[in-house]
């Protein structure tokens, strides 16, 4: 079965075409900069690689020219739409509602859109994913894979808020967890790796722009660092992570902010980029290197928080098996593994320096031989779980 898995964001559209059960990838691509006359067109079949700069004014033709490029004669992968059976798409936000893979109806596409007020950075565009594909490629199925699924199966006593039951129970204010489709590609890996009965109690670190951190007692989330929106727990790139809410309500009275304005700012110009003036992790760790206080300061504050974390689920798991590092950041800096794991021995967890420094893209141990917990390095693969997610519900 080929299945195209599309992952479409406010200005690009990733996409991979997986062969399942074999889970063969032909091919990967990326749209970036849509809306722009000099937008970025890869595609990548084997070890082939084209790329252009030309104008894609809309997701529409994004994907129009994904279309095009799948069935070109020379880097194509099929000869017609048709032999593409099923499209995979990564949804952000599926509320209390999904809890598993989703044939997509109309239902399933007003729920997308009840919800774009708790992810206005990705439903949106999910939803705009959906219904483009929908029009080109119109014999294959349509699935919707959220990124909260995985986490509803958070007890109650984590998911709920200390307000008024009403806020819940009518408006279904509640943490939901994401990154879920992450968190669960790389704990099943880490299971199957150590076994069942070495792996009741881990900790899932997912590390790049967007950050969030999991518990996961016999292969069930019952905790994530993202609560209601995308936007709570660890630093990341442009969001602040957790706040005190004293600190909103100052910003709105006392600096005559609009919410508008605060949500900005929080979500697009707060994290590393707000305590640096960059984002990327690579320019701020050469910076810190170099002596520039503010990088070193803002690398001090974000592993400090995943360190908070670990210990806080080590405690609610009563007990610490592995913790797994995965996504850009997790998997390729060593320096944050390094700060993230460090004067954390009363937990058990020694990190041994130079197997961490090893550069590979293959599942690893970076800890001493004396460390009682595991910690491992998992390449996380969003695209093969959704491929398989997908796979699993139309056979």
């Amino acid at each position: 079965m080929n299945i195209l898995v599309l992952n479409a964001g406010s200005s690009s559209l990733k996409y991979q075409v997986i062969e399942m059960p074999s889970e063969n990838v032909k091919c990967v691509g990326l749209v970036e900069r849509i809306g722009m006359e000099d937008a970025i067109f890869t595609h990548e079949k084997n070890e082939d690689k084209h790329s252009e700069i030309l104008s894609i004014l809309s997701h529409e033709s994004g994907l129009k020219k994904v279309a095009e490029t799948l069935l070109d004669s020379k880097i194509g992968v099929v000869k017609s739409v048709d032999e593409i059976e099923a499209v995979g798409h990564r949804v952000v936000h599926g509320g209390s509602k999904f809890a598993a893979p989703t044939i997509v109806n109309q239902e399933v596409k007003d729920s997308i859109r009840d919800l774009f007020d708790l992810a206005p950075l990705h439903n949106p565009a999910n939803l705009t994913g959906i219904e483009i594909a929908e029009t080109i490629f119109t014999s294959a199925k349509q699935i919707a894979i959220f990124d909260t699924a995985f986490h509803q199966t958070m007890p109650k006593e984590a998911y709920q808020y200390a307000i008024k039951n009403e806020y819940l129970n009518d408006y279904h204010i509640r943490a939901y967890g994401f990154h879920g489709t992450s968190h669960k590609y790389v704990s099943e890996k880490a299971i199957e790796y150590l076994g069942k009965e070495n792996s009741k109690n881990i900790i899932t670190i997912h590390l790049g722009n967007g950050c969030s951190m999991s518990a996961i007692k016999n292969g069930k989330s019952i905790e994530n660092s993202l609560g209601f929106g995308p936007m709570n727990g660890l630093v990341m790139g442009t969001r602040c992570g957790d706040i005190d809410q004293s600190v909103i309500f100052y910003l709105m009275k006392k600096l005559g902010k609009t919410a508008d304005e605060v949500s900005t700012l929080l979500n697009k110009d707060s994290g590393m980029q707000g305590l640096t003036g960059f984002s990327d992790l690579r320019e701020i760790s050469e910076k810190a290197e170099n002596g520039n206080a503010d990088c070193k300061n803002a690398l001090d504050l974000a592993a400090y928080r995943i360190k908070k974390y670990i210990g806080f689920y080590a405690t609610i798991l009563n007990g610490l098996d592995a913790i797994i590092f995965t996504a850009g950041i997790g998997e390729n800096s060593y320096l944050m593994r390094e700060l993230a794991c460090e004067n954390l021995d009363f937990l058990g967890i020694h990190l041994d320096d130079d197997k961490n420094k090893i550069r590979s893209k293959q599942l690893r141990e970076i800890q001493t031989e004396t460390s009682k917990v595991k910690i491992l390095v998992i390449p996380t693969n969003e695209e093969i779980e959704i491929a398989k997610q997908t796979y699993q519900l139309l056979i």
